[in-house]
């Protein structure tokens, strides 16, 4: 039973150093903190599970890290500041909707007969007879 956990516990390394190293030779240099891609491909390589552990804890960088760009395309639909953005302007048109409704009945109820908009009759009509 001891030697099937060592097998074991030996498997489960070699399969953290092999996908350490893999992840650390897929991951675009950009992503890397602290050294170049090559001195963290040869530490993980040399130091099998202390480079491993030290590749995800320092060498990596988070994608979800603030001020980190997302890795894949941000859609309007994912994005909650602009969501946030769409209801507050919703919002926003719906009260001056609403003050503008208020401010029509404001002026109809205070000027009584009187036409609030540009009058026709304020100017010499051009309807003359000339017969």
């Amino acid at each position: 039973m001891r030697a099937f956990l060592t097998v074991f516990a030996g498997a489960l390394l070699l399969a953290f150093w092999v996908f350490s190293i893999v992840d650390c030779t897929r991951t675009a240099a950009i992503r890397m903190r602290g050294l170049p891609k090559p001195a963290w491909v040869l530490i993980v390589i040399l130091l099998p599970i202390l480079g491993g552990v030290l590749w995800f804890a320092i060498g990596k960088d988070r994608p979800n890290k603030r001020g980190a760009k997302p890795s894949r395309p941000m859609y309007p639909d994912d994005d909650l500041a602009f969501l946030r953005q769409v209801d507050s302007d919703r919002e926003h048109d719906q009260r001056i909707r609403d003050l503008e409704a208020k401010l029509a009945e404001l002026d109809d109820d205070g000027t009584g007969d009187q036409k609030t908009g540009p009058s026709n009759d304020s100017g010499p009509s051009n309807d003359t007879n000339k017969d």
